[in-house]
């Protein structure tokens, strides 16, 4: 069964929007607040009510500077950087642009790779 668009935000992200309670901490530590169409708040809210499309049109998600700054001052851990990072995710998958596949990974492994960055970038890049 495939997911719907919600959970798979919620399930790349490792978000919980229900924890948000609107404070709006996150947005005003935003340093690109004036520069999104929807701010750090926002996003967390459209995610929770499942309007996403209007997220994955916006050039909000390219303006983020994913500096965690939300990250950091929400006190409740919802983590909004992290739900911006899982849209735009989706957008690059959509767009058919995650073409990393399991037999590529071997010819880019050199010694000084990590192991956690080949999990991370399966982790991201994978349909």
């Amino acid at each position: 069964m495939k997911q719907n668009i919600k959970d798979q935000i919620l399930h790349i992200s490792g978000s919980d929007v229900i924890k948000c309670m609107r404070c709006g901490k996150c947005s005003a530590t935003c340093p690109s607040y004036d520069e999104m169409e929807y701010h750090p708040h926002q996003f967390v809210y459209m995610v929770e009510c499942g309007d996403i499309s209007k997220l994955m049109e916006s050039e909000s998600i390219y303006k983020c500077l994913s500096c965690f700054a939300c990250v950091e001052r929400c006190p409740r851990g919802v983590e909004p950087a992290k739900l911006i990072e899982a849209v735009r995710l989706e957008v690059i998958r959509r767009q058919g642009k995650d073409h990393l596949k399991p037999d590529d990974i071997p010819s880019l492994i050199d010694e000084d790779l990590p192991g956690q960055a080949v999990i991370t970038a399966m982790r991201k890049y994978r349909k």
